[in-house]
C-alpha cells in the first residue's frame, strides 16, 4: 500500500513547480489529491485513512513538498487528524487548524476551520467557511495566510480527544516532513547543476569548494530527513503518550528547521545568479523552506520546550533521558 501511494503521488505531483510559480492556488490539482485521498493518511482504516503507520501516512505530504504543489495538504491531513479523533464529521475540502497567531494557512480556499480551546477540558470546534470574509495576506512565497474577519457558517463542537499539547505537535511534525520533502529536491536540483554547469572546461562539481558545499548540503539534508522520520516513527504516541509525542515531534522540528538555513544558502551560492531568477524553480522551493520554517513553533521555540523537559528530568542525566525517549520506536 505504501508503495502504491508513493508512486500515485510521485506521478500526480511531478510537474507541479512550474504550476506553483504560476498559481498560488489550484483547484483542479487539489480535486486529484482528495480523489486520491491524501488528505485522509493520517487516519486509520476505521476512521476513513490507509491505516498507515509513521513515515508511510506522510509518504505523500513529502512528495507534495519536493514538488512545491501550491495546496494545503499539511493544513488539511492535520485537521483531519484532528476532527477524526473528537468524533466530528471530516473536512469535505481543505481544511486547517487555526494556531491563534491571526494567520490562517490558505484562509480563503478553506472549507473548514478547525479551532481548539484551551481550559481544563479542551475542546475542538469544526467551523464551515461557505460565506467567510477574509483579509488576505501571504506568506514569502505567496501562500495565503489570511486574516479571518467573519464565519456566519455553522459551527460543531466536542472534546478535543487528545492532550492539549497534541495539535501544535502534530503540526510541527507536519511542517518537519515538508521541510525535509523540500531539501531533497533543492539538493537534488543542486547537484545536477552543479554536473551539468561547466566552468573552466570542466563541471563546476569538480572543484573543491563546490564539492564541500555539496557535502555540506547532504549532511544538512540527511540530518532533516532522519529527524523527520524520528518524528514520523512517533506519530502513535499522540494518543498513548502525548507529552513523548510533542518532545520527538518538535526536536524533529528544529532539527529540520536548522537545517533550512544551509540548505538554501548554498544551493544559491552553487546556482549563482540563476537561482535567484523568476523563471528557474530553486527559489519556489528555498522561499517556501524559510516561509514553513518560522510556521508551527521556530527553533528557539522549540528548543525552549525541549531545554525545560530535560532540565525538569535532570536527576536521571541527559543521555538517559534521550535513550528513554526513544527507545521503543528503534
Amino acid at each position: 500500500m505504501a508503495d502504491m501511494i508513493s508512486e500515485s503521488a510521485a506521478r500526480l505531483f511531478a510537474g507541479t513547480a512550474r504550476r506553483a510559480a504560476t498559481e498560488a492556488w489550484s483547484p483542479d490539482l487539489w480535486q486529484e489529491i482528495e480523489e486520491a485521498g491524501y488528505p485522509l493518511s493520517l487516519l486509520s482504516e476505521e476512521k476513513g485513512g490507509f491505516g498507515l503507520e509513521g513515515e508511510e501516512a506522510f509518504a505523500a505530504l513529502r512528495i507534495a513538498a519536493r514538488h512545491a504543489a501550491p495546496v494545503p495538504l499539511a493544513e488539511t491531513m492535520v485537521a483531519n487528524w484532528l476532527l477524526a479523533e473528537a468524533g466530528l464529521p471530516l473536512a469535505e475540502g481543505p481544511a486547517a487548524v487555526d494556531d491563534g497567531t491571526g494567520r490562517i494557512p490558505w484562509g480563503r480556499h478553506l472549507a473548514v476551520l478547525v479551532r481548539v480551546s484551551a481550559g481544563a477540558e479542551p475542546r475542538l470546534q469544526r467551523l464551515a467557511l461557505a460565506d467567510a470574509s477574509w483579509r488576505e495576506g501571504r506568506n514569502l512565497v505567496g501562500e495565503p495566510r489570511d486574516e479571518l474577519l467573519s464565519a456566519p457558517g455553522v459551527a460543531v463542537e466536542a472534546r478535543l480527544g487528545v492532550a492539549a499539547e497534541v495539535p501544535q505537535a502534530l503540526a510541527a511534525l507536519a511542517r518537519a516532513q515538508q521541510l525535509a520533502g523540500a531539501m531533497e529536491s533543492v539538493l537534488d536540483m543542486t547537484v545536477r547543476y552543479a554536473t551539468e554547469r561547466v566552468q573552466f572546461g570542466r563541471p563546476i562539481a569538480k572543484f573543491q569548494a563546490i564539492q564541500q558545499y555539496l557535502a555540506v548540503m547532504a549532511e544538512e539534508t540527511a540530518a532533516a530527513s532522519a529527524a523527520a522520520a524520528m518524528g514520523a516513527l512517533a506519530l502513535s504516541l499522540a494518543r498513548t503518550a502525548p507529552a513523548r509525542f510533542r518532545l520527538l515531534a518538535g526536536a524533529a522540528k528544529l532539527r529540520a528547521g536548522e537545517a533550512v538555513g544551509k540548505v538554501a544558502d548554498l544551493a544559491h551560492q552553487i546556482h549563482g545568479a540563476i537561482g535567484f531568477s523568476q523563471e528557474y524553480p530553486l527559489h519556489e522551493l528555498t522561499r517556501r523552506l524559510w516561509s514553513w520554517r518560522d510556521e508551527d513553533g521556530r527553533e528557539d521555540d522549540w528548543a525552549e520546550i525541549l531545554g525545560q523537559a530535560v532540565l525538569a528530568g535532570r536527576a536521571r542525566g541527559l543521555w538517559p533521558q534521550i535513550t528513554h525517549l526513544q527507545s521503543d520506536r528503534f
